[in-house]
Formats: C-alpha cells, structure tokens, sequence
C-alpha cells in the first residue's frame, strides 16, 4: 500500500456542507435552476478532495429568493444551527457573496467557524479559511463585495426618487382605486374603486370620524385593494381598519401626486379625489387629530360646532370663550390657524359666537319666507340628492360588473376540480369566490333599499313651506342642546370668509325632509 492510500484510509472524515443563494426568485421553477447549479460545482470540488476524507452531506442549504445584505434566511440559520450541534466541519460556497455581502455579518459567521472549527471553501475563487493567505483573500474580496452592493442600492435609491420627482410610478403595492398598467410603468384609474374611494372620502366628510366611517364600510362589505401578482398570488382584500383608512385618506396619490420621503409633486395619473374635497378631509383629520373624530363636550351650546370653517385658511373655526369679571362670558369662534400660525395670518381671526349664529338660525327660518331662497334650498337639496343617487347607482353596476366576472371564474374553477377533491387551492378558490358574491348580493339589496329610501326623502315646496312655518314657534322652547342638534341635522357646514364678510350654508341632502317630520311628528301624534 502507498503513503498516499495508507494516508486516505486513516484521515478522519470531513463532512462538507453546501450553501447555495439566489437573491431572486425569478427561474427557480425551472427544472435545473441556479441553485442546482451552484450546488453542482460544491459537489464536484468535494469528489475532488475524496482523498482528503470530504464526503458531502446529504442535506441541501438553499436560500431562493433572499438577499445577502442580511442574516434573515432560513436555509442558513439552518446551517449555522447545525454547526453549533458540531454536524459540519466544511461548507461549501460556489462563491463568497453567496454565503453574504455584508462584511460584518460574515465576520460574526466566522467567528462562529473558528469557535467550532470549520473551514470555509469558496469554489471559483480558490479560498480556503484554514490559510491565513485565504483570510486575507477573504476580507479583501468582501470588501468589494460590501462595495458593490452599496453601489446597486444608492444608483436604485437615486433612479427611484429621479422618477418620482417627474411624477412616474416607480412600482411597490397598487392602491385601491387604480391598477397597473401591463407594462408596469404607470398607475391607471380603476372605474369601479375609484367611485368607491370617493365615496369613502364623502363618508368621513359626513360621519367626521374613523371609526364610524370603518363601521359604514363595513356594513357595506368593502375591502382594501385586492390584486393577482404576475406568479397568479392573491394578495390584500383584507377588512378596513382605523389605521389603513387613515392611510387611504391621507394617501396624496389620490389628489394626483406622487411623494418621495418628505416631497410632493404632481403625478402622471389622473386624480380621483377633486382639491377641495382633498383639503376638507385632511383639515378634518388635522382637527380630529386628538379625538379620532368622537364627540366632545360642547359645555357652552355652540350652535356651530364642528361645522363653521374659515375659508382662506380652509380649516375649522373652534369656539372659544373670555371672561370679564368673573360674572360675564363672551364666546367667539376661532380660526384654529390663526391661533397656530399667528393672527396677522388670517383675515377672518375671530367672530362673536352669539352673532353668527343668530344669522344662521335668521337664514333657517327664512327659508319658508323668501321665494328665492326657498327656490336656491330645493335647488341644492335635489342636486345633493341627485348627486348621492348617482353615486349608489355608481356603485351597483360596478357590483353587477363584479358578479358577472366571480361568476364566470366559479365556472372556470368548478370544471378544474376532480370527483371527491377536497382542500386543494381550486376548491379553496371556489369557497373565496362565493363567500365575495354572497357579500356583493348583500351591498346590491343594501343599495336598492337605500335608493327606495332617498326617493322618499325627495323634498317639495309645501313640505319646505310646512317645515318652516313649525322651526319659528318650536325654536324658542328647545334647550340649547336640542338647538344645537336640529341645527346640525340639517345644516352639513357654514363656510365664512373674514376677507369679503360673505358666509355660505350648506344644508344636509335629506336635512328638510328630516326636519319636517321632527317638527311635525310631535305635533301629529298629539293631535291623535
């Protein structure tokens, strides 16, 4: 026998372990993909040093889809599992970036080499850790590596917010409302979602708070976007929270725009939601900011409360009150940017509580008594009505749409499952698709009840002229409170501008008519 075979029997097997890394996903369903690749050249170099005792384990350490800029890989916290239980005396990487790019985590996992004694073998750039030729090799060639990752990030970084800057989509989840173009390069407006996002906005403009506005969409079966990736995946469709409508409200991508980090500029995509209402929902939000939108105690009967907003600064007037001697009060409301921003920054500051409202409650009770402003509030009432039955009926094609398309996929699905199949992705699919048409019929009976009760609330003259003639004698003997909420049940907001003097009211949609039977219902059931 010769030195060199006597030398091959007794030499202690060295048991090779082989890591394999593809930082994308893209090509691993191929039959023979980059990992087997990888794994094929480990294996021929451990043939290559049979004679060393290498025998390569049979276990596979392959991490598709994972960058190497971080240790959060589960095939390899696999691997460093098993050479803490002293499994491994060699692994095997086609290269070293494969193992990691960061050059401090690799320094900790060689650490945890030299702990337990383990080689470290890099294929195509011949390094061996055992050297200390191949230590220096090492850290040099991750240096680089750590280099040149750090490159690809600032170049990524820098092309992302260049595109931004001129208003393009530059990828990431879509949101509801719009979808993505085929090519990927930009957002397109989504007909149905879109009418159902402005809708949500009007929503919160009309219940003023988070939580009541999830508790509608909810009712109405609404969910976030829902959207198939280009792997066929379903991702999303989950139900609205306080949080993800904050963040749908607040999202600028819905007036138009683009933002990158702390910038805003003007997007590519068409606009769902007009500027106007898009700065009435976020001074809203501003506003709510420490209540959520929930009632707070109005302990001086401001008839306008939450309603009255200054129109230069385009926020809400708060009502605030002074004291003089201790025995009189005076009330005012206050522009809330002025009292931020500083006087001088508002023209409308500040008006007398007592005054304004006055000229509200005046204009209420005028309305049964001038031809013209009885004809502008039937006008507005109707084109308010108008506009809401509209959006219902907006709302149910989009739904018939949806249906018309769950059902067909149902017929698709139905014919690829197999007698006695159960628990499989198709019959999963089915039981999704039924479980959306059955919450789709519930909205659609929701809308044709909602529709039948807006046609009943459409207001005529004898029931405005009715209405008004009762608000002056009943008005006087209501508490401060009742005022206050029957100003509010009719009048959705008071707009006042400092600069002209002008001040506008907008009455609710279905205000008059709920106003006529609140007056007249006493009266009628007394009458019986």
């Amino acid at each position: 026998m010769t030195n060199r075979n006597r030398k091959s029997a007794t030499a202690p097997a060295i048991r090779c372990a082989i890591y394999t890394r593809k930082s994308t996903e893209e090509g691993l369903e191929q039959e023979f993909n980059s990992l087997d690749a990888q794994r094929e050249s480990g294996e021929n170099y451990i043939k290559s040093q049979a004679n060393e005792g290498w025998e390569c384990l049979p276990d596979r350490y392959d991490d598709g889809g994972f960058s190497g800029g971080n240790m959060e890989r589960p095939a390899l916290k696999r691997l460093l599992a098993d050479v803490e239980a002293g499994k491994v005396d060699c692994i095997v990487v086609y290269k070293v970036d494969r193992l990691s790019r960061s050059l401090l985590d690799f320094a900790k996992m060689v650490e945890t080499f030299d702990r337990h004694q383990i080689s470290f073998v890099s294929v195509t750039q011949l390094i061996n850790t055992s050297t200390s030729m191949g230590r220096l090799m090492l850290n040099v060639l991750l240096s680089f590596a750590q280099f040149e990752r750090e490159i690809i990030s600032e170049r990524t970084r820098d092309k992302i917010a260049a595109a931004r800057r001129r208003g393009k989509w530059s990828g990431g989840m879509p949101v509801l409302g719009y979808d993505v173009d085929p090519r990927g390069s930009k957002q397109i407006a989504n007909e149905d979602e879109a009418a159902r996002v402005k809708t949500i906005f009007e929503l919160y403009l009309e219940h003023q708070s988070l939580i009541a506005t999830v508790q509608e969409i909810d009712k109405r079966g609404w969910l976030n976007k829902r959207w198939t990736t280009r792997k066929g995946h379903e991702r999303g469709g989950k139900t609205f929270t306080k949080t993800s409508l904050h963040k749908l409200l607040t999202n600028v991508t819905y007036a138009g725009k683009i933002k990158y980090k702390e910038e805003v500029h003007e997007g590519e995509h068409v606009a769902i939601i007009e500027n106007e209402m898009w700065q009435r929902v976020q001074s809203l939000l501003a506003r709510n900011g420490r209540t959520g939108g929930a009632a707070v105690r109005n302990k001086f009967g401001a008839l306008l409360k939450g309603i009255l907003h200054c129109v230069p600064c385009g926020c809400a007037m708060s009502p605030s009150h002074s004291t003089k001697n201790v025995t009189k009060r005076y009330r005012y409301y206050v522009c809330t940017s002025a009292q931020k921003r500083g006087w001088h920054s508002c023209p409308s500051k500040s008006i007398p509580a007592g005054e304004i409202e006055r000229f509200v409650v005046g204009q209420i009770k005028c309305i049964g008594r001038d031809s013209t402003l009885l004809h502008e509030t039937i006008t507005q009432a109707q084109r308010q009505g108008q506009s809401r039955v509209a959006t219902l009926e907006t709302e149910l094609k989009g739904l018939d749409r949806e249906l018309m398309r769950w059902n067909g996929e149902i017929r698709k699905v139905v014919g690829q499952i197999a007698p006695g199949e159960e628990n499989t992705p198709a019959t999963d699919r089915l039981a999704d698709l039924q479980d959306r048409i059955r919450g789709a019929e519930k909205r659609e009976a929701e809308i044709r009840a909602q529709l039948i009760t807006l046609g009943r609330e459409i207001v005529d003259q004898p029931e405005i002229i009715n209405a008004m003639a009762l608000f002056d004698p009943v008005w006087d003997s209501l508490t401060p409170r009742e005022q206050t909420r029957l100003v509010q049940l009719i009048v959705e907001r008071v707009d006042y501008d400092g600069s002209s003097g002008k001040l506008s009211i907008t009455f609710h949609p279905s205000g008059i008519k709920t106003l006529a039977d609140k007056i007249a219902g006493p009266k009628t059931e007394s009458a019986a």
